[in-house]
């Protein structure tokens, strides 16, 4: 299937944290099945819980469509992972081209290089991972084990958050293990590890409905943390989401639905009512404060909001190491960010995801950082910013970001690597 969408693509173009709803201007109110107008009046009234689950149901027919292999071709419907991907060709590449998606018998994206040669290294996480936006041929996967000369396997899958992609890990180590574990977060995945519906927090596309997924449950005052599964845990069961009484009971302690509200009703002419139930949830969470202007209603939300997904990704981190420590593996992080972050970095000097970096330091992980391996690229420029950001994304990396990404973790990887990988071993028949 070949499908043409505009350049700015839906994974990273709409996957935006609630947080940014906030302090983006992004429209606040959910869109109508249509897309076109608004589904939640929120001028003058309170949007309440209902009136937001009502304006982002499915109907049942896109719920057929999509089980079907019929609609929404990004992604196919998984019970214990909410989707994985489907083969597909998309005209999302670069100048207009299109790329191609292959997926192997373990729902991996292909291996090209090498891939009759044992496997040592496992990736997972997100679409950064997964590679979205370029060929086959042309991921930061296939760089690697091309200069390396031995295989490098993709269980990247766009979309995914920390959690999602630690449940895979935890799958594939016992199907397809590997002595050395490549770890990819993206910033905005820290957030959807809270999302128990991801139409919650991001608006439905035609190539993706954003289904339920697995998710922790955590609150930073209480060190909670819970693992939950998929809601929906049977095709059939995705219909549930059809029925407003039925996601109305389901979702009604949600906590991305909370956070959502909050920035909704911040945005409405008539916000006090939806005060006290902001202040309940700000100070069950921990957070000392006063709302009593829209301004700190969306302020506490947002903080509220950062303070648990890092605090989320943090547990999960220990969980990661603590697996590969007990099955004698190795972990190397490697942190994404899409071109908005790298920009609020270069001009403000922010990034919101300092907490959760200053932790992996703090425990000494293995890490590549991308933002400063940008920060250090760019340095040596000293050109446009639009023009550099332009040289590596095109919405994701283009083929010379997957350059970029390959040889920014290069060095890290093969220090890591025992015996070394075939290209650094020291040979004397080689000729020099």
């Amino acid at each position: 299937m070949k499908t043409k969408l505009p350049r700015r693509t839906f994974l990273s173009g709409t996957a935006l944290s609630v947080a940014a709803l906030g302090t983006m201007g992004a429209q606040p109110f959910a869109r109508a099945q249509d897309g076109k107008s608004p589904a939640v009046v929120t001028s003058g009234k309170t949007v309440t819980a209902r009136d937001y689950l009502k304006s982002i149901l499915y109907t049942k027919d896109e719920v057929k469509q999509w089980l079907a292999g019929k609609a929404f071709p990004f992604a196919k419907y998984n019970s214990e992972f909410g989707w994985l991907l489907r083969n597909a060709r998309f005209q999302d590449g670069m100048d207009g081209s299109t790329s191609v998606y292959t997926y192997g018998l373990l729902d991996e994206r292909i291996t090209i290089h090498y891939k009759d040669q044992p496997c040592r290294i496992n990736t997972y996480g997100n679409s950064y991972t997964q590679c979205h936006q370029v060929s086959d041929g042309e991921t930061w996967q296939e760089v690697l084990a091309a200069h390396l000369q031995e295989p490098v396997r993709n269980f990247g899958v766009g979309g995914w958050s920390v959690y999602q992609a630690y449940r895979r890990m935890l799958k594939e180590e016992q199907r397809a293990p590997a002595e050395y574990i490549v770890f990819n977060i993206y910033d905005d995945d820290h957030f959807r590890s809270l999302d128990s519906w991801r139409n919650i927090r991001v608006p439905k596309h035609e190539r993706f409905i954003e289904p339920t997924l697995p998710h922790v449950v955590v609150n930073v005052k209480d060190g909670r943390f819970e693992e939950r599964p998929n809601v929906c845990p049977n095709p059939e069961s995705v219909y549930h989401l059809c029925d407003l009484d039925w996601v109305a009971e389901a979702f009604k302690d949600d906590f991305s639905l909370k956070i959502m509200l909050a920035h909704l009703n911040a945005k409405t002419k008539n916000p006090e009512l939806a005060y006290a139930e902001a202040l309940k949830l700000a100070t069950t969470h921990g957070i000392v404060t006063r709302i009593d202007t829209a301004e700190g209603l969306s302020k506490t939300a947002d903080q509220l909001h950062h303070q648990s997904a890092y605090f989320a990704s943090q547990r999960i981190v220990e969980k990661i190491e603590a697996f590969a420590k007990a099955q004698n593996k190795k972990v190397l992080f490697v942190l994404s960010y899409p071109p908005k972050s790298v920009t609020r970095f270069v001009t403000e000097g922010v990034r919101a995801d300092q907490p959760f970096v200053d932790f992996l330091k703090q425990r000494g992980s293995p890490v590549v950082d991308l933002m400063q391996a940008h920060m250090d690229d760019f340095a040596l420029i000293k050109g446009d910013l639009k023009a550099y950001l332009a040289k590596y994304w095109v919405g994701h990396y283009n083929p010379r970001g997957n350059y970029f990404c390959a040889y920014a973790l290069m060095h890290k990887l093969v220090e890591m690597l025992a015996p070394k990988p075939p290209a650094y071993r020291a040979d004397p028949a080689i000729m020099k």
